[in-house]
């Protein structure tokens, strides 16, 4: 498959995995609590990533590990206790709505400290994509958030680990295995979460009964292995065929299929937000490196 066809491929599958995401840290919040959500949610996917990419780690060279190290913390355990403490005050979509809040954090990092160079189409792209963000979020925070919208800065903290995380994998890990990274991620911080799994109280107990506890490990198992595992190894193979920028704006086409979930579950979906997914899907556009597109269709 052609790199401008595979591109848009993993980006539209991403979107509609991560997307997905939201309502299953919902439905996992359940009968878990934050912490255990993002412990067991993280367990789990490293569980997955041994069994389909052990054999990777010894193509990985040795300098690459303390960038390993930091993306594992600044793109995967962060952002999963951050995200499950955030929802239990903010509606899913909502979350799924201000994570759009990073293309432009990643922008704004990749300019300050990665070297790279500013294109006018790509900041006019991640503005409007922005702004369409605005729109859908303003909405959503004056029908669903209340008194509780302050969370809101837990899903605009984890945007910005994101952010950091991508600029990482795309100028200090180029190259290197996407499956072994994501790999490498896991084992970096599988003992702090089996450390915060082992004081939240979790009840084992239960497990065995069944009850709330059993369905929402249902629900994270589908996270680990979809949203996190797969969904993992991918968005490291996109950053490795595109740029940061194309690839986190991700995040500015989650909030469609997060708010279409709330659709299915009766939520009403106003004209005006459908105007802020026009503006989100322009940004993409935008976004997209035109040159590199050109090249490859020759």
């Amino acid at each position: 498959m052609k790199q401008s066809i595979k591109k848009w491929v993993y980006l539209l599958l991403l979107s509609i995995i991560w997307g997905s995401s939201y309502i299953l840290i919902k439905k996992g919040l359940v009968g878990l609590t934050p912490l255990q959500l993002g412990s067991i949610r993280i367990l789990m996917t490293t569980i997955i990533l041994i069994a389909l990419g052990w054999k990777h780690l010894k193509n990985i060279p040795a300098p690459a590990w303390k960038w390993i190290l930091f993306t594992g913390y600044f793109g995967t355990f962060f952002p999963s206790y951050l995200f499950a403490f955030a929802e239990t005050a903010i509606d899913s979509s909502v979350a799924a709505v201000l994570n759009g809040m990073t293309p432009l954090f990643t922008l704004l990092f990749g300019l300050a400290f990665f070297g790279s160079t500013l294109k006018w189409g790509k900041l006019i792209g991640v503005l409007i994509g922005f702004g369409g963000t605005l729109i859908l979020v303003s909405n959503e925070f004056s029908i669903n958030s209340g008194t509780k919208s302050w969370y809101a800065l837990l899903v605009v903290c984890a945007a910005g680990c994101y952010a950091i995380n991508v600029n990482v994998l795309k100028y200090k890990l180029d190259g290197v295995s996407a499956l072994g990274i994501a790999l490498g991620n896991f084992l970096a911080i599988i003992i702090p979460a089996l450390l915060v799994l082992s004081f939240s109280n979790f009840p084992w107990s239960s497990v065995i009964t069944g009850g709330e506890v059993s369905i929402s490990l249902g629900y994270i198992f589908i996270l680990a292995f979809l949203g996190t595992a797969l969904a993992k190894v991918m968005f490291n193979e996109l950053v490795a065929i595109s740029s940061p920028v194309f690839s986190i704006s991700i995040t500015y086409l989650l909030p469609i299929v997060a708010i279409g979930w709330g659709v299915l579950d009766g939520e009403v979906f106003t004209w005006f937000q459908w105007m802020g997914c026009a503006f989100i899907l322009l940004g993409v556009y935008l976004v997209t490196d035109k040159k590199r597109l050109k090249k490859t269709r020759i």
